[in-house]
């Protein structure tokens, strides 16, 4: 088993969007959760908001 990079991803992204713009008459509700899914792995962890207390 091979592990899935940064740029499997960006393939797998480019392929479902390209395919809804091609076919925007389809029902796309998986591809658009997938494509969510997928951006959010490409963009990577998100960084925590530093917490401020009042003085």
């Amino acid at each position: 088993m091979q592990a899935v990079t940064e740029g499997d991803r960006r393939k797998e992204l480019a392929v479902l969007l390209e395919a809804m713009r091609a076919h925007p008459e389809r029902d796309w509700s998986a591809a658009r959760a997938r494509a969510a899914t997928l951006t959010k792995l490409i963009a990577g962890p998100s960084v925590p908001r530093q917490r401020t207390t009042p003085h």
